[in-house]
């Protein structure tokens, strides 16, 4: 009889032993699930899916020229303090070169980046068909935005020492001239100076891309006030694989990305990274693949 009784105690304590051995792999299903949404990632976005982001737009808004639209948004991490300045992160949106495609579509990127702990600035400028855009003037206008960073921006937590510049697509094209010509010509040209530059599937073949069949490739023209052998001379000066590039510089570039071909980064001569099915917009997308390839090319560079 007790040996019968020492058999059902062990039995139960077995069986309970395999259920407690069982809850941690529940628990741990369980945590599992709750954290899909924050792994879930999208590629190939659409530029009305940049549109319908929500954020909350935490900016301060500076002018660095006396025009309309020489201003910038300044987005700053919660953790940036004095004592404990934040690595800046200048950015210049694209859009074709074209007015029609304003600095509002990289507000949320602006925003995601800030939560990284990175502070922003923004750049907005004038574009073709604003009164002083297209080229050259709105790579001047560019480049006194980055100019006017020690000033500016001396009473906020940034370490004007520590900055990177990004641009996509058509603003990448300007991101990576003023990058060049930050190191190349830090006198002459009165920029800070720049640890590097990410170009987000950037121009770089100015006179290359004036020939496709796109709406942003025949903007081209518009831009630079005619064709390549109209205007030769503004073809070179705003082709960045014509001209001096900073050392550390980086192009990431979208496999499916169908307004910059990949030839604009393969074909550079510059250093480059792909994303697998990444599109045009993926890289100012905070819940991409692409995004967070730029995050951690913004953490390298820093970190150097």
């Amino acid at each position: 009889m007790i040996k019968i009784l020492i058999t059902i105690l062990i039995g139960a304590v077995l069986l309970l032993s395999g259920c407690a051995q069982k809850l941690p792999d529940d628990e741990q299903s369980n945590s599992a699930s709750a954290e899909l949404p924050s792994l879930h990632i999208i590629n190939n976005v659409s530029y009305s899916s940049l549109a319908a982001l929500s954020y909350t737009d935490s900016s301060i808004r500076l002018t660095y020229g006396t025009e309309p639209l020489q201003y910038g948004q300044l987005y700053l991490p919660q953790t940036a303090t004095m004592p404990v300045k934040a690595p800046l992160v200048v950015f210049i949106h694209g859009g074709c070169w074209l007015n029609a495609y304003d600095i509002s579509h990289s507000r949320a990127f602006s925003q995601a980046l800030a939560a990284e702990g990175f502070a922003v600035w923004s750049l907005e400028y004038r574009r073709t068909g604003d009164s002083g855009g297209g080229w050259p003037g709105s790579f001047t206008d560019v480049l006194a935005g980055i100019s006017s960073v020690p000033s500016l921006l001396s009473g906020y937590p940034i370490d004007s020492n520590n900055i990177v510049l990004a641009g996509h697509s058509a603003g990448g094209q300007l991101a990576l001239l003023a990058a060049g010509k930050s190191y190349h010509q830090p006198v002459l040209s009165g920029l800070p100076a720049i640890k590097g530059v990410v170009g987000l599937a950037a121009i770089t073949d100015m006179p290359g891309y004036s020939v496709g069949n796109n709406s942003c490739q025949q903007a081209t023209h518009q831009f630079l006030q005619g064709s390549a052998e109209q205007q030769p001379e503004y073809y070179l000066q705003a082709n960045p694989q014509q001209q001096a590039m900073h050392p550390k510089t980086m192009l990431l570039h979208g496999t499916t990305d169908s307004i910059v071909p990949l030839a604009q980064a393969s074909g550079s001569g510059m250093p480059f990274q792909l994303v697998a099915d990444a599109g045009h917009f993926d890289w100012i997308h905070p819940q991409t693949l692409a995004y967070k390839k730029f995050i951690a090319t913004l953490q390298e560079l820093f970190a150097q």
